[in-house]
């Protein structure tokens, strides 16, 4: 028997025909999971770290289960990753079919269908009726990179606006656009030139409208960068790693209008918020903005590396013949697997599934909040929600308080995720497959993590 079958009981295969239960036959990390990490620590650097202490056997529907046969209820699909779920049927059935045929010829050698198939989906499905193109890549950062050199060529100016409390990767440009510095930058610079932050709009704690803070952003750049010099200004649409953070309505809608009507590329980063995550396709939707490039990856292709840029097509079309590329960007395989989600989240009701699922959260998370006002502020839409912890006679962030709950949570068999910059943020990320039963044996657990925190 593998580790695999004793894993999974009579369920030695991954995906939906896993047992969908929170199961705890060990304390965390039980022997073999300690074993496993014990080499980690042996032949992994120490700056590659890991939230939940466990080693990952299988995984499907709404669990993730470890080697030594603990089921965990899983609330953050990988950082919004396997939002069809893991091994899902279509994707593993697509993934074995293209990697039997090839699985690499570089599509900047011998270019092949499905890496077409996937630029004319997402031409297809990301926002904006004007005529488009896409580009593939493998990771968030690598079309982030992209979508800032593509911007840079069309516009010929050199200057990019990020804001405060945005992630966007952890290569040397995107750290530069990155907010925050630990883990993210601390002692790894000098960063990329160029790069200025303008404040974001963040309702809880400025109290701003979404035209105030507009205008306080537009006016720092203006005065700062000037309008001539800037090629793009780059945002999530809704902030992943700075707190789930949603602007007050109307902010994105001017900073849209601003970059219009001076000739700046308007970039929406929607690596976490994109493919059903926010209840709507892309987060854009929500704010009624079309951006002139978006960056995608995350959920794209459900687990395999794939990332892309889309955008307008002349925006696109700015660079020489082979200034965009990679040997891998744009694998077969990965292509395959992308074609098969995004199949998934159009016919298999994923896009209301996460809205109901965004329900849930929201209303178990307020009824918590009623009677615990450590709990400042529930913010987010879809399968994307957050709960910022706070001291409740200061309303000053309360990181400590979120370690511990987030801790006991893991303890207990539910992996939830921290994340904002000043570390108080509980963010719910988890698999549109996962069904009502467990989602809502997770928040009783956290629940009764914050009663005895």
């Amino acid at each position: 028997m593998t580790l695999l079958d004793a894993a999974t009981d009579a369920a030695p295969l991954g995906g939906p025909s896993l047992p969908q239960e929170r199961r705890l036959v060990t304390a965390l990390p039980g022997p073999r999971s300690a074993e496993i990490l014990a080499r980690k620590a042996n032949a992994v650097p120490a700056g590659v770290g890991h939230t939940v202490p466990v080693a990952a056997v299988a995984a499907g529907g709404g669990v993730v289960v470890d080697a030594d046969g603990n089921s965990l209820i899983d609330l953050g699909s990988g950082i919004a990753v396997t939002s069809v779920g893991n091994a899902h049927p279509k994707v593993v059935a697509a993934v074995a079919a293209q990697a039997a045929q090839f699985t690499h010829t570089c599509f900047m050698i011998s270019p092949y269908e499905s890496y077409i198939e996937v630029a004319e989906a997402l031409n297809r499905v990301t926002p904006g009726s004007f005529a488009k193109k896409t580009a593939l890549f493998n990771s968030g950062a690598e079309a982030v990179e992209n979508a800032i050199k593509i911007a840079r060529k069309h516009t010929g100016r050199q200057a990019v606006v990020a804001f405060d409390h945005g992630y966007h990767g952890r290569t040397n440009l995107t750290m530069a656009l990155t907010a925050k510095s630990m883990p993210y930058k601390s002692g790894f610079g000098p960063f990329a030139p160029e790069v200025y932050r303008a404040p974001m709009s963040y309702p809880f704690r400025d109290g701003l409208s979404g035209a105030d803070a507009a205008a306080r952003a537009i006016l720092q750049l203006e005065k700062q960068i000037g309008a001539d010099n800037l090629a793009a200004i780059i945002i999530e649409p809704i902030q992943g790693e700075g707190g789930f953070i949603v602007p007050a309505d109307g902010f994105l809608n001017a900073i849209v209008d601003w970059c219009r009507a001076n000739g700046v590329v308007f970039i929406a980063d929607e690596v976490q918020t994109g493919f059903a995550r926010t209840g709507a396709m892309f987060a854009s939707e929500i704010f009624g903005i079309e951006p002139d490039l978006i960056t995608t990856a995350k959920g794209i292709a459900a687990g395999l590396p794939l990332a892309a840029v889309t955008g307008r097509a002349e925006i696109m079309d700015a660079s020489h013949a082979g200034g965009l590329g990679g040997t891998y960007g744009g694998n077969p395989v990965a292509c395959a697997a992308a074609l098969a989600a995004i199949d998934v989240f159009e016919n298999e009701g994923l896009i209301e599934r996460a809205q109901q699922i965004g329900e849930s959260l929201k209303a178990r998370l307020t009824a918590i909040q009623a009677s615990d006002a450590r709990i400042g502020d529930i913010r987010g839409h879809g399968a994307m929600i957050a709960a910022e912890f706070v001291d409740p006679d200061t309303n000053a962030p309360d990181a400590a308080l979120t370690a511990a709950v987030a801790k006991a949570c893991i303890a207990e068999g539910v992996i939830v995720l921290t994340c904002g910059t000043y570390g108080n943020v509980i963010r719910f990320l988890p698999p549109l497959s996962i069904g009502d039963e467990l989602l809502n044996e997770g928040l009783d657990v956290v629940a009764a993590a914050l009663a005895s925190a």
